[in-house]
């Protein structure tokens, strides 16, 4: 005859963990393929310290209604993929701390200037159209550690690009909602990048298309790109910098014509 086992304990400070559970309403954007136009879902979450906007969010996909979509993949702000508007600010959904937030209400919505697929997730193909545009590369050789070693059956080091495609700065810039042929922080962004390290890249033609209206020269400086990146990419300041080299190769043009005379 087996002797029965124990059952396992809980982990320490779960149950101190389960009574600061608190509810938290969740307004959430719903618009399917067909309806006439979108509305708000209310539910209601519980929110302990650590919960984020993205554990609430899979929390009401699992317990309360599966239709609801939305993207996410790496829930460590790795991917992009959960990129959206809470309370009307652009985060990843997935470190965002709901509780941080302070409000009653947390208001989710799609991020903006995108093409709505269904819910809160968007199709991201303009995004990728304008990166294929200044023929961005995903991996770079520069900023590795030297003293770092290469591992086992690897050739040499590579690191992909802080961009992590989350379409946030594209939301939260101004020009992009009114100008679609604006080229666009995230593209701009990736070109400077190309034109200051172009590994093989023309970087002399990517400068010369974002010298241009619809380019760097369309930013009207709201800094709203930078302050939505969760991946300190800056693409305001990429911006400037572009203006600052074409500035200053319009100027050298203008000498060299001056003293060929």
């Amino acid at each position: 005859m087996s002797q029965s086992q124990p059952l396992p304990s809980a982990p320490p400070g779960a149950a101190r963990a389960a009574a600061d559970t608190r509810p938290v309403r969740f307004r959430v954007f719903r618009w399917k393929k067909g309806d006439e136009t979108p509305h708000f879902d209310e539910f209601t979450v519980g929110a302990g310290p650590a919960t984020t906007v993205l554990d609430g969010l899979v929390a009401i996909r699992t317990t309360q209604d599966p239709s609801l979509t939305l993207r996410h993949s790496c829930f460590h702000a790795s991917c992009g993929t959960c990129g959206m508007r809470v309370n009307e600010r652009e985060v990843l959904a997935c470190v965002t701390n709901v509780r941080e937030l302070g409000t009653e209400t947390v208001t989710v919505e799609p991020i903006a200037n995108q093409n709505l697929v269904s819910d809160l997730a968007t199709d991201m193909v303009d995004l990728y159209g304008r990166l294929d545009v200044v023929d961005r590369p995903l991996i770079r050789q520069s900023e590795i550690h030297p003293d770092s070693e290469v591992a086992d059956g690897v050739a040499e080091h590579g690191r992909f690009e802080d961009c992590i495609e989350c379409g946030l700065c594209l939301s939260a810039c101004p020009i992009v909602a009114s100008d679609p042929r604006y080229l666009g922080p995230a593209a701009l962004a990736a070109a400077w990048r190309v034109v200051d390290e172009p590994r093989g890249r023309d970087g002399v033609a990517v400068l010369a298309l974002t010298d241009d209206a619809q380019g760097s020269w369309r930013c009207h400086l709201a800094f709203e790109c930078s302050e939505a990146c969760p991946s300190n990419v800056d693409p305001a300041a990429a911006i400037m910098l572009l203006r600052r080299r074409s500035a200053g190769e319009r100027l050298r043009t203008i000498l060299g014509r001056r003293d060929a005379r």
